[in-house]
């Protein structure tokens, strides 16, 4: 039997990091994002129905991101439409992913697992943390957004101090090394469970 595993956070507390290190101690790691790039791309399987229901959202064969962005912003119920298409199309993908996996314990990286009731089928999750303002130098660092879009996605997601309280196992990804001993515990308890 597959342990399952859910990892959440918010918005810079470190999620990517601390699943490749699940991925490098020998977990199987399935990554939300990840899935929906795939079934955006080009020969995406979201391709065709989002092109079916959005004229224009299709560029160079994949969904644009932007195009969709801007159809929300303009019509915010269309996000109901998009989510119908999206969500068992990713499902699906979780799925395929899970029947090929051999690993005792699978990991799902799914940064809004609490914010979409995904948490009920897993074994256990993980959430990880940082402190406030390094989770925001962590974000700015990027410079993909402003302080002010930060704010906006991170009122959209459950306060860190909920999620941590939800979760199985909390990660602080202060440091690498940190980080890195805590995902090691997590796997060693498991498997001591498990086993």
């Amino acid at each position: 039997m597959t342990y399952l595993l859910g990892l959440t956070g918010s918005i810079g507390m470190g999620k990517s990091t601390t699943a490749r290190l699940f991925k490098e101690a020998g977990c199987a790691v399935w990554d939300a994002d990840d899935a929906v790039h795939r079934l955006y791309a080009k020969g995406g399987a979201a391709v065709a129905p989002l092109h079916a229901m959005f004229s224009g959202v299709i560029e160079r064969g994949a969904v644009s991101r932007d195009r969709l962005k801007a159809i929300i912003a303009e019509r915010p119920e269309a996000l109901n439409d998009v989510e119908a298409i999206v969500h068992p199309l990713v499902a699906k993908d979780r799925a395929c992913f899970l029947d090929e996996t051999t690993s005792d314990i699978a990991v799902f990286d799914i940064p809004l697992l609490y914010e979409t009731g995904a948490d009920g089928w897993l074994h256990a999750v993980v959430c990880v943390t940082v402190a406030p303002d390094i989770q925001r130098a962590r974000v700015l660092q990027r410079g993909s957004m402003t302080g002010a879009q930060f704010e906006t996605i991170l009122a959209k997601q459950l306060p860190d101090a909920e999620k941590r309280a939800r979760a199985d196992y909390v990660i602080e990804t202060d440091t690498l090394d940190h980080a890195r001993q805590q995902v090691q515990a997590v796997i060693t308890d498991i498997q001591q469970g498990i086993g």
